[in-house]
């Protein structure tokens, strides 16, 4: 498309921004238009027009209206200047799991988990397939292909025998594979679904690889969620003296981490060109600013006071404040049950027993998430303004509990 209609494309869109209702807004026209040049480089006439529909949203308080609002919210982060992870990976337009029933949480995490892995793969085939003109730089290769769809198809493993997928389809025909999981899918997904997937893709540039990785961290986004839902029961079951319980919700949660390991297989794909290539833009955004994260890693015990002084936690105020304030966690409980003789000993034993694994799955995800980081930025500083694979090697064998008896060890 010629630069002369694009402009007036660009022109007819502003104009009709200034007028649109925001219940008609042109959600499809406004992703085309961030996608085709990447959220870094969106013109300022359309981002200030965007503004103005944000404005004139005061006061309608509708569903719509609230999903719009935080649409605009993550699409002008940088036109506001609070360019930050989380509005990077669009978490407040995806429904994470929440609240105090585990069940419920873990049903949310996986059907999140199963449609964004999904569309991850169904952009790679659509890309192959010439069938999407989005991110059209650094393409990887058609091998890519093969192997990217064989490590989504692990990734969701448990789904795919909802689909009926044989395993020697799995391991002949991972491309057909993921065809066939696109399609049943997308095919059960809801309309609501189904939005907040196309609202949550915002990327920075025009770099392929960029989807992938968007989709890889909010997945990873949704266990966390899902774990410190778990890691609250624990909290809630050691508070009751029911030793059993709790150890079900830490092994819970143990399986959740344990069972998002594949992502990390699959996120190694990226190309570190064109990592290297978008990555310039995220300046701000890092995953250092995962509250879900720091939730979590609170839920376990009171953070060390010089991590809370650093830039882990001055990053994500809200959860320090809540810290500070005192929130109530599994080291502190587990204590305290003992001590009230609400807990018997096997019981407060096999609890630390629990813990002891947890901490070990948490441990080998530092260990992973840092080679990784090192193969993509080597001894690059962070885009968090942090130092790095530095920082993520030095957090690696900080110790998530203190109760149990190997960290007491290390007192």
């Amino acid at each position: 498309m010629g630069s002369t209609v694009l402009a007036a494309a660009m022109d007819e869109l502003v104009a009709r921004l200034a007028e649109v209702d925001p219940g008609k807004f042109p959600y499809a026209e406004v992703l085309k238009e961030f996608r085709r040049v990447g959220k870094h480089f969106v013109s300022k006439e359309l981002l200030g027009a965007l503004d103005a529909v944000r404005r004139r949203l005061a006061g309608r308080p509708t569903t719509q209206d609230r999903l719009l609002g935080r649409f605009l919210d993550c699409a002008l982060d940088k036109w506001d200047g609070r360019y930050d992870y989380s509005t990077y990976v669009g978490l407040t337009l995806l429904p994470l799991p929440d609240g105090g029933d585990p069940w419920r949480a873990l049903v949310r995490r996986d059907r999140l988990h199963l449609l964004l892995v999904t569309d991850a793969l169904r952009f790679e085939i659509a890309a192959a397939d010439g069938r999407t003109d989005a991110l059209p730089r650094l393409r990887p290769t058609g091998r890519m292909l093969t192997k990217r769809c064989r490590l989504g198809n692990r990734a969701v493993g448990r789904e795919l025998g909802h689909f009926h997928v044989a395993d020697v389809e799995v391991a002949t025909d991972p491309i057909g594979v993921s065809r066939q999981l696109c399609e049943a899918v997308m095919a059960s997904a809801s309309r609501d679904e189904l939005r907040y997937l196309e609202l949550s893709m915002l990327p920075v540039y025009v770099v392929h690889d960029e989807y992938l990785f968007i989709r890889v961290l909010q997945a990873f986004e949704a266990t966390f969620a899902l774990m410190a839902v778990q890691l609250s029961a624990v909290v809630r079951a050691l508070a009751a003296g029911d030793g059993r319980g709790a150890v079900d919700a830490l092994k819970a949660a143990e399986t959740a981490l344990r069972g998002a390991a594949p992502l990390f297989a699959l996120l190694a794909t990226m190309q570190v060109p064109a990592f290297r290539t978008f990555r310039q833009f995220t300046e701000g955004a890092s995953a250092i600013q995962s509250e879900n994260y720091k939730i979590l890693e609170a839920f376990c015990r009171k953070p060390d006071p010089q991590r809370l002084e650093s830039a882990a936690y001055g990053s994500v105020p809200e959860i320090r404040r809540r810290v500070m304030d005192g929130i109530s966690n599994i080291d502190e409980t587990l204590l305290a049950a003992r001590a009230s003789g609400r807990l018997t000993k096997p019981a407060g034993d096999e609890v630390a027993t629990a813990m002891a694994d947890f901490e070990a799955a948490i441990k080998l995800w530092r260990r992973t998430h840092h080679r990784l980081a090192v193969r993509m930025l080597g001894d690059r500083p962070g885009t968090g303004y942090t130092e790095g694979t530095r920082y993520l090697e030095h957090a690696i064998d900080v110790p998530v509990f203190l109760a149990t008896g190997e960290s007491e060890g290390r007192r």
